[in-house]
């Protein structure tokens, strides 16, 4: 039931809302590097994790009929002695799961598309591309991929300012955005955030655990908020606010 009412409740905002999810002037802070178009390689699949981890291939026609946003992890971080990066797990409100991400860059637009109303699932190291250049097989996992309200797929890859350039990133970029026109999904390549912007939003973000939750009251502001109101309504503070009784 209560499941039921997040959807509906996310619909609901989708419907009303007249302004973007992020707070005004977010998108500033949302840096979107430009990537060179290219053509398709033949020979490209896909490749993502299935039961008990066995591989499998699809063809990119049919790619878009499966639910990425909830594939396990085609691949797990590996954690060694004097590794450079972060890798983990971060706890998603959206899909009431762990998401692996491999370095802090990552966690921060997990944290991101975790806000987001319009996402509906988040998985970190989705798939696999893989196709022929020569003499060499090429393969590229992106980053991350979003499952959004109206079923669409965006695919995002995390880069720090200084790695933006690299060539060999940059051509496998281009071949996945060209894989994920045809799927039909949006590609985009990330950059680092504004620090203040991200240490707020990551000291917001943990209170959404349900640790922190009060299931009772998160049913019955759902239920209050499936139509929009005003916050300081009477009734919506006289049902959601704790009594406080004069001794």
């Amino acid at each position: 039931m209560l499941t039921a009412r997040r959807a509906k409740f996310r619909f609901s905002i989708e419907h009303h809302r007249s302004v973007s999810a992020h707070p005004k002037g977010n998108e500033d802070r949302q840096f979107h590097a430009h990537v060179e178009p290219c053509e398709l390689p033949d020979g490209i699949q896909l490749v993502y994790a299935g039961d008990r981890d066995r591989q499998r291939t699809v063809a990119l026609e049919d790619a878009a009929l499966l639910n990425f946003g909830s594939v396990k992890a085609f691949r797990k971080p590996p954690a060694y002695r004097g590794q450079r990066n972060f890798p983990g797990w971060w706890w998603s409100a959206t899909t009431r799961s762990h998401v692996v991400y491999e370095s802090w860059l990552e966690r921060h637009h997990i944290i991101e598309a975790d806000r987001d109303v319009r996402v509906t699932g988040i998985s970190g190291q989705p798939f696999q591309l893989t196709w022929p250049e020569g003499k060499k097989q090429m393969r590229h996992v992106p980053d991350l991929f979003s499952r959004m309200l109206e079923g669409a797929g965006v695919v995002t890859d995390c880069r720090p300012a200084d790695k933006m350039e690299d060539k060999d990133f940059r051509h496998k970029a281009a071949v996945t955005a060209a894989a994920c026109r045809i799927i039909g999904w949006d590609y985009r390549v990330v950059g680092e955030p504004d620090p203040v912007w991200a240490a707020n939003l990551r000291w917001l973000s943990g209170y959404r655990h349900p640790r922190f939750g009060d299931e009772r009251l998160e049913e019955l502001l759902l239920t209050i908020f499936a139509c929009p109101h005003p916050l300081g309504e009477t009734t919506v503070v006289t049902a959601c606010a704790d009594p406080v009784e004069a001794e």
